[in-house]
């Protein structure tokens, strides 16, 4: 079944006639930032084939910009018997229509947008000290690069184990 995409607006009115809104986000990027009435469902329990929410009249399938949910479309529409529709933009678009979300910044950022700032971190400054110190500084540009290469292809980043253990992010990963 393929999607079919529907404005923040007309979504908002379909929630108010029956339909369900999910959102397929990680966790912590939920913990973080959602549309309140979305029911949360990764994209790693949904690629099962199942949605554990019965007596939609619709399922609305939102992520935070709107691509995930459109890779993923044919999986998602597989996952439910009723209309199925992805939110155009996703959760940017839905604060950008101006309606509600419910936001807790005491959660940290999500884990992805931490090994980039991190990553990018380490190869500017293996840049900088290389340039300013020993060239052999931008061995650690080289090193965090092959990491991130390595992270692409294998499917293992080591540097989000390493973030996921760290205090910060330890309330996070157990709500």
């Amino acid at each position: 079944m393929s999607l079919k995409s529907i404005s923040p607006q007309d979504a908002r009115d379909r929630m108010n006639q029956g339909a369900i809104l999910v959102d397929i986000r990680a966790s912590d990027e939920h913990a973080r930032e959602r549309i309140a009435l979305a029911h949360h469902v990764p994209m790693e329990r949904l690629k099962n084939g199942t949605l554990p929410l019965e007596g939609a009249s619709a399922v609305i399938f939102h992520c935070r910009s709107g691509n995930r949910t459109q890779v993923n479309a044919q999986a998602l529409g597989s996952c439910t018997a009723c209309d199925a529709y992805v939110l155009e933009g996703g959760l940017d678009a839905w604060k950008k229509a101006g309606l509600p979300v419910v936001a807790d910044v005491s959660q940290p950022l999500e884990l992805q947008r931490q090994v980039q700032i991190a990553a990018g971190s380490l190869i500017m400054v293996g840049a900088v000290l290389g340039a300013t110190v020993s060239p052999w500084f931008h061995a650690l540009s080289g090193f965090v690069g092959a990491g991130l290469v390595f992270a692409g292809v294998s499917g293992f980043c080591g540097l989000a184990r390493l973030l996921m253990k760290m205090p910060w992010n330890q309330r996070a990963m157990t709500t």
